[in-house]
């Protein structure tokens, strides 16, 4: 086992996108980071290779977070790594969007499965590693509130985790661990951009006062406040980092 004085946050999903911004954010926090991931070895590779060039410390952990060995083996790595868990931070998903009345089943299910059954399994998990002061988070959307025709499933898994938040918060109740979701609107990201036209983007950008789009450095500074002590006080709570998107 590796020793370390550091915290120690697992972050799910972390080899690309919001989720290695999450991971390198942490790391600067001063977090010993999990970069879990699903496929991408090389991707979660040069993810932790960035945080080590930064000085801070950091595995790779290879995990498909729908399934209850691989998450408790995500856990049993982070601890052989680093000896603790102080942070999860279940970012990992996919969404594939059509109507409901096009979608294959099969595609319904890999969604509900990764995005919803897949934070269940982590809190499930959490709940047995994470000591007082620990930090829960998970990753919903903004697009809940849109109810944009072809993000029925994706909206359904995602609207299931900010219920299990709530009820996870209330079932760790007297342990001094804090549980809270992270909602983001449109984020540049490769995921955002692809099959987009540019008069899209223009039109999604515009339906925020800010007008512009989100990056992945605002989502990574939510996660970061709450997994902080001044987070301490925020719980059971949806934040909606979207920039007045609605």
């Amino acid at each position: 086992m590796q020793t370390s004085a550091h915290k120690v946050a697992i972050v799910t999903g972390a080899s690309r996108g919001i989720g290695q911004t999450i991971a390198r954010r942490l790391a600067s926090d001063g977090y010993a980071v999990v970069v879990n991931y699903a496929g991408n070895a090389e991707a979660a590779a040069a993810v932790v290779a960035a945080i080590q060039a930064d000085g801070g410390a950091a595995v790779a952990v290879k995990a498909d977070v729908s399934q209850p060995d691989a998450v408790r083996g995500l856990f049993a790595s982070a601890r052989q790594a680093f000896g603790r868990v102080d942070v999860v931070v279940a970012n990992g998903g996919i969404m594939k969007n059509a109507l409901i009345g096009d979608m294959p089943l099969a595609d319904f299910d890999q969604i509900v499965n990764v995005n919803l059954r897949g934070a269940f399994l982590l809190m499930a998990e959490a709940s047995r590693h994470l000591g007082r002061g620990g930090r829960f988070i998970a990753l919903s959307t903004s697009v809940i509130a849109k109810n944009v025709p072809s993000y029925g499933a994706y909206i359904a898994s995602k609207a299931g985790v900010e219920g299990l938040v709530k009820v996870f918060a209330n079932e760790l109740r007297g342990r001094n661990i804090t549980v809270n979701a992270v909602a983001p609107g449109p984020v540049a990201t490769e995921l955002f951009f692809e099959g987009k036209s540019d008069e899209q983007v223009a039109h999604i950008i515009m339906q925020s006062p800010l007008e512009r789009i989100g990056q992945p450095k605002d989502i990574a500074d939510a996660v970061s406040f709450l997994a902080s002590e001044q987070g301490g006080w925020i719980n059971g709570q949806v934040i909606r980092s979207n920039g007045g998107f609605a």
